[in-house]
Order: C-alpha cells, then structure tokens, then sequence
C-alpha cells in the first residue's frame, strides 16, 4: 500500500504545491535526450510531473503508479492525455518495449525487501526493448541525509492558493541497518486539520545496487553523481544488453 503523502487525497493534492522546485527532473530530461530515447516509462510516477514534462516535448511515456489519488492528480496536468497512466506496480505492467525507464525521486529506495527490488528490476528489464536503458537515483548512504529529517531543520510553512497556509515537517521514527522509518506531517492552517504519513526508505551502498542490477542482467553503463544533491545521491545508468541475456531467477 502506497504511503498516506501519495494516497490520501488531501495530501496528493498539494503534493506539487509544497515542492515546487522540480529541477532534480532537469538531468533525466538530459539524459532523455542524450539516449535518444523515444518511448519512456515512468515507473513510481507519482502526480506525474516527468511523464507530462516528457509527453509536452513529444515523447511517448507510460506513467505507472500505485496511488490512485496521486494519478487523479496527474490527469489533470497540462500533457497528460498524452500519457498512457497505469494504476499499479511494476510487476502489474503489460508487455511493451520501450527504450528507456526511469525511477526518479525516492522511488529506487522505497523497495525495501532484496525480493521486492529485484522483481522490479525484472520487470524494467522486461519492458526495456535491447539495448534500452535504466535510470534511477539513490541516497548515498555514507551521507547519512536522515541526521537533517527533524522538526527544526525541516519545519516550513506553504501558503497555496485555494488551501491556505500548510505547516510541514519530518521526523525519523527509526534507524534499522540500512532501513530509515520517519514521519511527514501536514497541518492544515484553515481547518486545523492535521495528516501524518509514515515512510521507510532503504539506503543500499553503491555495490549492492550494481550488484542486484547484474542479476537482473542488466550492464551498468554509467554512475553519476546528482546536480541537485552533489555528492550525496548515485545517479545509475544500466543498459539491457542489445543480445538475449536472461536474469538470474
């Protein structure tokens, strides 16, 4: 089940608002283009800021979310009846080819299980045609981003026409190995009401990702580091060979 932040309707609908600065997406756009990708899919694609970015420029993309509330969100954007939006996972996708897929933001880390991250990269290696590429970022663990998620470095206020003024905040509920749990919370300043959403992300080193992406049978091409958040996130291109290679079951 997908977290309250993406599936509570009130939550999804000010997704955007409370982080407007999407320019993290600016390196995927380049990226896009560097492979001269046409088709694209979008996997965890959230209120669907990268796959209308993508469709408004002329590239065919699927989006594929599990959180109903955050696709309604996407629908409404400017380019998404260009968009092809699955409601699910991505071990729920239909048989295509497309030539590059992409799990921005937190999306590679929200897999916290070997089993859970491993499925999911079979089924991009399955919807990439040969040759096709996997991108996809992931917090350096050695950095340790968690030491800043507390309520006085991370409390802010939004004023959003037609909500009114949101406080927000983040605190670590727990640290277990390479599991960090914490809690986002939302008051709304109109009605007073208040939602929480609980989160737990896993931190895999740099081995263990080029590990699990050779057993899935795909080449890692490229390691990059984040323009948005130098020398704290791994940026992973990997390539589906362009001969038959097949996973490791």
């Amino acid at each position: 089940m997908a977290d309250a932040i993406f599936e509570e309707p009130r939550l999804a609908e000010v997704y955007d608002p409370l982080d407007p600065d999407r320019s993290d997406l600016d390196a995927y756009c380049a990226i896009v283009d560097e492979f001269g990708a046409r088709t694209v899919l979008d996997i965890g694609c959230g209120t669907g800021t990268f796959a209308c970015l993508l469709a408004r420029r002329g590239i065919e993309v699927t989006g594929v979310e599990p959180a109903g509330a955050s696709l309604d969100v996407a629908h409404g954007k400017p380019g998404a009846d260009a968009v092809r939006w699955l409601h699910g996972d991505a071990s729920t996708l239909p048989p295509m080819q497309v030539d590059l897929a992409a799990m921005t933001a937190n999306v590679a880390q929200v897999f916290l299980t070997d089993d859970d991250w491993a499925s999911t990269l079979r089924s991009a290696y399955a919807a990439l045609r040969p040759g096709g590429h996997l991108v996809f970022e992931t917090r350096d663990p050695a950095k340790k981003a968690w030491l800043g998620w507390n309520r006085p470095d991370s409390h802010k206020r939004t004023d959003i026409p037609g909500v009114g003024g949101v406080e927000t905040w983040v605190e670590v509920t727990d640290v277990s190995g390479a599991l960090v749990s914490f809690r986002s919370t939302f008051m709304f300043l109109r009605d007073g009401a208040v939602f929480t959403s609980d989160s737990t992300l896993r931190f895999r080193s740099r081995v263990e990702v080029e590990e699990s992406l050779a057993a899935a049978g795909f080449v890692v091409v490229d390691v990059r580091d984040a323009p948005d958040r130098p020398r704290r996130e791994f940026v992973f291109i990997a390539r589906r060979p362009p001969f038959r290679a097949e996973p490791s079951p």
